[in-house]
């Protein structure tokens, strides 16, 4: 194993293993599969990567920090030369964690200081300039996540975000360091590592800047991140010929299909508005689902009724409507019995015939494969930036789609569908 990676959630897992087994244009990447939580097996023999979802962004620190030690081992047991830390592109937190207690926690365990802390993604518009974080052309307390119903983020500075969660003092790289290239960002961490600086903040505001980080990082234990953060560390192996370059694999998946979305972004709800036009949707009552009078079968029954016309069920609502729930019911409650909802919702699907499932939303992805126990799944085609197909290894011939809340064009659920079937 040459890449463990420790994502924080489902979408994110599967974004950054697209990124791994994609790499470069035309050298590759690497042969990469993504584990649903600490996986109780050993690795295939042909596997370069693995990545290790975990549904840690939003638990308390303590137990975010255990989990993460707990994947973090079975990497090191199973030989893994090189861990990354994965998180949101749009640094979902809060000032108590859990990204710098569990960066910290990995970096002690690991022997190491100066470790790079970057979540851009600049082909899903997010970039770190100056310390700051951007979505597009907006702050980032500025672009809609300032009403994360969970991690609300209010303080573009990543610097001074970061410094509230952390017991040792944040680092930074500003961009005119890493426009000087890889030599220069190496120095410029090893300084950060020898003024007691365990995570440090580098800027990157295009994906040449991304690669060269990965440049300067090859051989570091630990790196934290977007999955971006990934884009070229395959080429760090495949230079040395540890790994021989592999291409996603083509899907051919075809069967029933079914759509959940959880999100309650902005651009989920475009994606659900758009949708709508053309294919059977069901608005989903938050309060009937936490009052157990909406039933999952309900759900199933309209969504199994309307196979093969792309068919799908939602809970996203604009940030007021989440503000009236989650002031009516509380906020853990209803997150917990919308999670319950669509794990059950999911579990019929499939136990159904359902063989295609997109599944929009950190946590309620999270939600949906645990309650499938797929065991490990390979990594597909691209559909758009950061959202591969997800294939199934063990039991049915199943591809799934998990798409964090903000990604994906306006189509992205016909796209992926089509995606799905698609033999090349």
């Amino acid at each position: 194993m040459l890449i463990g990676v420790i994502a924080d959630d489902f979408t994110g897992a599967s974004d950054i293993a697209n990124t791994l087994a994609k790499g470069i244009s035309d050298e590759g990447g690497l042969r990469t599969s993504q584990y649903l939580g600490v996986p109780q097996q050993d690795p295939a023999p042909d596997e370069e990567a693995c990545v290790i979802a975990l549904k840690s962004r939003s638990i308390p620190p303590a137990e975010a920090v255990a989990q993460s030690l707990q994947a973090l081992e079975w990497l090191r047991r199973h030989g893994c030369r090189q861990v990354i830390f994965k998180y949101c592109s749009t640094f979902d937190s809060t000032p108590e964690g859990n990204i710098g207690p569990v960066g910290e926690a990995l970096a002690r365990v690991l022997g190491v200081r100066g470790v790079v802390a970057c979540p851009a993604f600049p082909a899903a518009g997010r970039t770190v300039y100056q310390g700051h974080l951007f979505v597009q052309d907006r702050l980032l307390n500025e672009s809609g996540l300032e009403n994360h119903p969970i991690n609300p983020m209010t303080d573009a500075d990543l610097r001074r975000w970061l410094k509230q969660q952390c017991a040792t003092p944040v680092g930074f790289v500003p961009a005119g360091v890493v426009s000087s290239g890889p030599e220069a960002v190496k120095t410029a961490l090893e300084a950060a590592a020898g003024r007691g600086e365990t995570l440090v903040i580098v800027d990157a505001i295009g994906d040449a800047d991304l690669i060269t980080i990965a440049t300067a990082c090859a051989g570091q234990p630990l790196i934290t991140g977007g999955s971006g953060i990934a884009l070229g560390l395959p080429r760090n192996f495949i230079l040395i010929g540890a790994a021989r370059g592999s291409a996603p694999q083509a899907s051919a998946v075809s069967g029933p299909e079914a759509i959940l979305a959880g999100s309650c972004s902005g651009r989920t709800r475009e994606q659900v508005e758009h949708h709508a036009r053309l294919h059977p949707t069901l608005a989903l009552d938050v309060g009937a689902i936490v009052e157990e009078r909406l039933k999952p079968e309900e759900a199933v029954l309209f969504l199994r009724e309307n196979e093969g016309r792309a068919p799908l069920a939602f809970t996203s609502a604009d940030p007021a409507t989440v503000v009236e729930i989650q002031a009516r019911y509380g906020a853990a409650r209803a997150s917990a019995a919308i999670d319950g909802f669509f794990g059950k919702v999911a579990r019929q699907l499939v136990a159904g015939g359902v063989r295609r499932l997109i599944v929009a939303g950190g946590e309620t992805s999270g939600a949906v494969v645990s309650a499938l126990e797929l065991g490990p799944l390979a990594i597909g085609r691209e559909i758009d930036p950061g959202v591969p197909v997800l294939l199934s290894k063990a039991g049915p011939r199943m591809a799934l789609a998990l798409k964090s809340g903000n990604f994906g064009a306006v189509d992205f659920f016909d796209k992926a569908l089509a995606r799905m079937e698609a033999a090349e």
